[in-house]
């Protein structure tokens, strides 16, 4: 029986952060014939997609939303229902083209509010006649409704009868109405109620 030499193992290893974030050790392990064994480790990356909601998924986004999901999860779920697309530079140039249409929109609402208060301010007050009684009492109410058909007869506008809110008006005398023209813009009317 031939005698066996004992092997001796030492273990080196030196690990280092490369370019890109991956984490690559190398090590070496010396064999039995003076030939040593280099193994290479690098961290798993993770596969994601950049995308683009369709349509609102709970728990996820809402449309039109751009999001970063795993590769899996778009592949599996959002894909097969097309409730996502994903991102190119085409897409992305539409999308912001989109966007700027929606703001000149947005912007060309509010515009026409604007204009539309300073209207109702240059106008002075609108008179509201109605049946008198005892005193300054008036018989009824005035209410938003009467208030449209007079900014109609007036200035052919049409107004929502919703927007206009009116204190109550059971006495003549003069008020002021608010109408909520734009979500930041209100304009205010002065009302003389007088009775004949």
């Amino acid at each position: 029986m031939a005698a066996t030499s004992p092997l001796s193992w030492s273990f080196s290893c030196s690990s280092q952060l490369k370019m890109g974030g991956t984490l690559h050790g190398d090590c070496a392990f010396p064999t039995g014939n003076g030939i040593g064994l280099t193994i290479l480790a690098q961290k798993k990356a993770k596969k994601t997609r950049k995308i683009i909601l369709k349509e609102d998924v709970t728990e996820l986004g809402k449309k039109g939303e751009l999001l970063e999901v795993k590769a899996g999860f778009y592949r599996n779920f959002l894909f097969p229902l097309g409730k996502a697309q994903i991102v190119t530079p085409l897409l992305v140039k539409e999308m912001k083209i989109e966007e700027e249409r929606i703001e000149a929109e947005k912007r060309r609402v509010k515009e026409e509010a604007e204009q539309l208060a300073l209207v109702f301010q240059t106008v002075g007050a609108f008179k509201v006649k109605r049946k008198g009684g005892k005193g300054k009492q008036i018989f009824g109410s005035v209410t938003a409704q009467d208030l449209v058909d007079i900014i109609k007869a007036q200035l052919s506008r049409d107004v929502d009868k919703r927007i206009i809110s009116l204190p109550e008006i059971r006495e003549t005398g003069e008020y002021i109405a608010e109408l909520k023209l734009h979500p930041e813009v209100t304009a205010q009317l002065r009302l003389n109620v007088y009775a004949n």
